[in-house]
């Protein structure tokens, strides 16, 4: 018998490896060849180090949970010594490390095999991921026309396609959770500063971003995430401590509770038809599971926070800029929306800077409160869409203007397609998207919840209980050429 690279998750590659029906030079290789077959179409991965990788199995692998099976870093932040980065960009090609950052340190001690990374738009900008350092857009492996997200795009198209059994991704405002919808897979955003953001950055954004991963089950999200888990040292932001784990948590149901279900934006403005009717499939899920669902709309200023996050990230973007620079001109090597951002940061002064991360706070405690059974709604998850509309074709959200703010926060920009992620991003609150819905186009629609600020062990509970009862795993794109999967198992008869 013998198995395909995209036929188990991650766990389960791990599994195979620590009864010997695979090792990890087999694993390797299938997702090496995988790459050969599938990449030239999607785009996905990049600054592939077969070589670092099969040095790193020759010295002996960590014995952590997912010790031999294949991994891929996104290619932005996630710093390592031996995998340089473009980070998205032109202006940052071939970047090389002389440490490792803290949140790699700890991917590395799970005994994953990194062998490259994944694409991703130039700043971490945007919900699709079409950089000119990668030579053209990353694609979506259940439709070549449409995006696969961004900015964690490569590592979706890369989990989706079956590259890896899963990938690690940041996410500053969905960029995890909307590869996660855009791909049909699982992908959480962690409560703020659960996972380390040192020693190359002090915070993301204001304490918006955070690192990730876009997984094919909950449990390889959840083993990774307690793997990762706990702030570095002097970080500005702590998380508070977890019960037990997120594993211990999956084993067992979460109590029934309290969902409030939204099938609008956070604004009220209707979404498309098709994701709101998986946003409504979804609740009846939950109510039949024993969970009290009922209507809510947020009480919570959603305009400002967009307008200060919108800010933030201008002046994040143009810092970063600046000092890759190094007195330079920016033209030919930055891309146009970030030249527009670096303009809309330069009219920014930093009382309005101070001023934009005031409001973000103030945003936070407004959603606080909307889960407060004193001051709010007393929810305990905010289920809605993660998307407003199936994913988009390819260019929609092409970094070719410099009309930064409109590209953000115009009629058919950022925030229209994506008007739910980055709240959660602001709130610091912890939120995943499940591939739950399916357009009548054969596109993924992720279904969006989020809990109160540092319940994330609730949430991860509740995603485990929705898999159990609506199982997605195994659910693969059609292959996006005629190939024969390279076997895991090379011995007939192996289970």
């Amino acid at each position: 018998m013998f198995r395909s690279f995209g036929a188990e998750d991650a766990t389960g590659l791990a599994a195979l490896v620590a009864r010997r029906d695979t090792s990890p030079e087999e694993l390797l290789d299938a997702a090496l060849d995988a790459v050969a077959a599938v990449n030239p179409a999607l785009n996905a991965v990049v600054l592939v180090q077969e070589e670092t990788a099969r040095r790193s199995i020759a010295r002996g692998l960590p014995h952590g949970p997912f010790r031999g099976v294949p991994f891929l870093l996104k290619d932005l932040g996630c710093e390592a010594v031996d995998f340089p980065s473009h980070n998205g960009s032109r202006l940052l090609a071939d970047t090389r490390y002389a440490r490792d950052s803290a949140i790699f340190e700890r991917i590395r001690a799970t005994g994953v095999v990194t062998f490259g990374r994944t694409t991703s738009p130039e700043g971490g900008i945007g919900p699709a991921t079409e950089s000119a350092v990668y030579g053209g857009p990353t694609r979506n492996p259940w439709n070549l026309q449409h995006t696969s997200g961004g900015s964690s795009g490569g590592a979706g198209a890369a989990v989706a396609a079956g590259i890896v059994a899963m990938a690690h991704g940041s996410d500053g405002g969905g960029s995890v959770r909307i590869p996660a919808s855009s791909c049909g897979l699982f992908g959480m955003k962690p409560t703020r500063a659960r996972l380390p953001d040192g020693p190359y950055a002090g915070e993301g954004w204001a304490g918006m971003a955070i690192d990730g991963f876009l997984t094919w089950s909950v449990r390889d999200t959840a083993h990774m995430l307690d793997a990762c888990a706990g702030a570095d040292p002097g970080a500005p932001y702590w998380a508070p401590p977890l019960l037990r784990s997120h594993a211990d948590a999956i084993g067992r149901p979460p109590r029934r509770l309290r969902v409030g279900i939204c099938d609008t934006t956070f604004t009220g403005a209707p979404i498309h038809p098709e994701v709101r009717a998986a946003v409504e499939a979804a609740g009846r899920l939950l109510e039949s599971l024993g969970h009290a669902v009922s209507p809510c709309l947020p009480r919570a200023d959603v305009a400002m926070m967009m307008e200060a996050w919108t800010d933030i990230v201008a002046c994040g973007t143009a810092l970063g800029i600046r000092k890759a620079l190094k007195g330079r001109a920016p033209e030919g090597l930055v891309e146009p929306v970030s030249l527009g951002a670096m303009r809309r940061a330069a009219e920014i002064p930093g009382e309005r800077y101070l001023e934009a991360v005031g409001q973000i706070h103030a945003f936070g405690r407004q959603m606080a409160a909307v889960f407060d059974p004193e001051t709010g709604e007393g929810i305990d998850i905010l289920l809605s869409a993660t998307l407003a509309e199936p994913p988009a074709r390819v260019g929609r959200f092409a970094h070719g203007t410099e009309d930064y703010v409109s590209f953000r926060t115009g009629p058919e920009g950022v925030f229209a397609y994506s008007p739910f992620t980055a709240v959660f991003n602001a709130s610091g609150q912890p939120a995943a998207s499940l591939p739950l819905g399916m357009s009548a186009g054969g596109l993924p629609i992720g279904v969006h919840l989020a809990a109160r600020f540092g319940a994330d062990e609730e949430l991860i509970a509740l995603c485990a209980e929705i898999e159990r009862a609506a199982p997605w795993i195994g659910r693969r794109p059609a292959p996006l050429v005629e190939r024969p999967r390279a076997p895991l198992i090379s011995r007939p008869g192996a289970a």
